[in-house]
């Protein structure tokens, strides 16, 4: 952790998004017409969702990404203010826009179709914040959007020793390689492991994706929890997924992320990371929307608390 004062507990720097929500009894065939019984409109994508859930559990949170002075980014905004999310150091470019996403609910089969836009810029700015505001920050938040931008906060985050939590979608792109190297927590889908470590099983995934010693690395499976490895954990261990009552699980990745940054930012051991970002996770699945249903800090250790207790009966 840095030695100086800190602004902000998470500072993130990535995409963001807009996301329509339709939840439909089951997702229909071609040339029909479904009726829709719920719709919700919401500031999305990776790293938006993440301060979000970040912020619901207390960390204090930034965005220093691009925004622009369209309808969707104003949204955007709009929602961080009321998360109390800083938007301080924002690079408002008249060509940035949020990822406008359409996303189709099965509620039946619990299953999603995402359709997105992507109107402009998104992500780091290559030029923007400033060095000082990258140091001011416990943790950085990266994903692979405005990647020279985001390789250029990850040298700055490097050098003065700040842990890099990061979530990518795609394995490529000018400077990811180097943005993998410096990332200190590595969180991935078991879509991306798969590809990165194509034909290997998940434990052996855990081990190649996993760059140097100094480096914890997370697979999220969804219903059959996540493999984790890195810091007192020398060998892949399995998390089992917390069991509760599934509505929706839109989202849940990118509040996994954010929760397992926010319990870094307060210093918690790996495995409580772990625990905290599932149990997190899980309490979001039980609400429609990808946000709604983000808990707060005491309404993850009273579930905790409760869960284990169960268990141990």
């Amino acid at each position: 952790m840095p030695e100086f004062e800190c602004a902000c507990d998470i500072l993130g720097l990535g995409v963001l998004a807009v996301d329509e929500l339709l939840y439909v009894q089951s997702y229909p065939p071609p040339d029909t017409k479904t009726p829709v019984f719920h719709h919700e409109k919401q500031a999305g994508g990776l790293t938006g969702t993440a301060l979000v859930a970040a912020a619901r559990l207390g960390a204090r949170c930034a965005y220093a990404g691009m925004l622009g002075r369209d309808e969707l980014s104003q949204f955007v905004a709009e929602t961080f203010r009321r998360e109390g999310i800083d938007l301080t150091h924002v690079a408002w470019r008249e060509d940035a826009q949020p990822v406008h996403s359409f996303i189709v609910v099965d509620v039946t089969a619990h299953t999603r179709n995402i359709f997105f836009l992507k109107g402009g810029n998104t992500g780091a700015a290559p030029d923007a914040p400033a060095p000082e505001v990258v140091r001011s920050t416990r943790v950085l938040f990266a994903d692979h959007h405005g990647l020279p931008g985001m390789v250029r906060a990850a040298r700055i985050a490097s050098q003065a020793g700040i842990p890099i939590v990061a979530d990518f979608e795609r394995v490529g792109g000018e400077g990811f390689e180097e943005l993998l190297q410096r990332t200190t927590h590595l969180i991935v889908s078991r879509e991306f492991a798969e590809q990165f470590a194509c034909g290997q099983s998940l434990p052996e995934a855990l081990t190649l994706l996993r760059q140097h010693p100094n480096q914890t690395v997370v697979v999220t499976c969804g219903a059959e929890g996540c493999w984790y490895l890195g810091e007192e954990v020398a060998e892949p261990a399995h998390h089992p997924a917390y069991r509760v009552q599934v509505l929706d699980t839109t989202g849940c990745g990118d509040v996994f992320h954010g929760a397992y940054a926010a319990a870094l930012a307060k210093g918690l051991p790996l495995t409580e990371r772990i625990r905290v970002a599932s149990a997190t996770a899980a309490l979001k699945a039980k609400h429609y929307g990808g946000q709604a249903g983000i808990p707060s800090w005491e309404q993850v250790t009273a579930f905790l608390r409760s869960y284990t207790m169960c268990a141990e009966r």
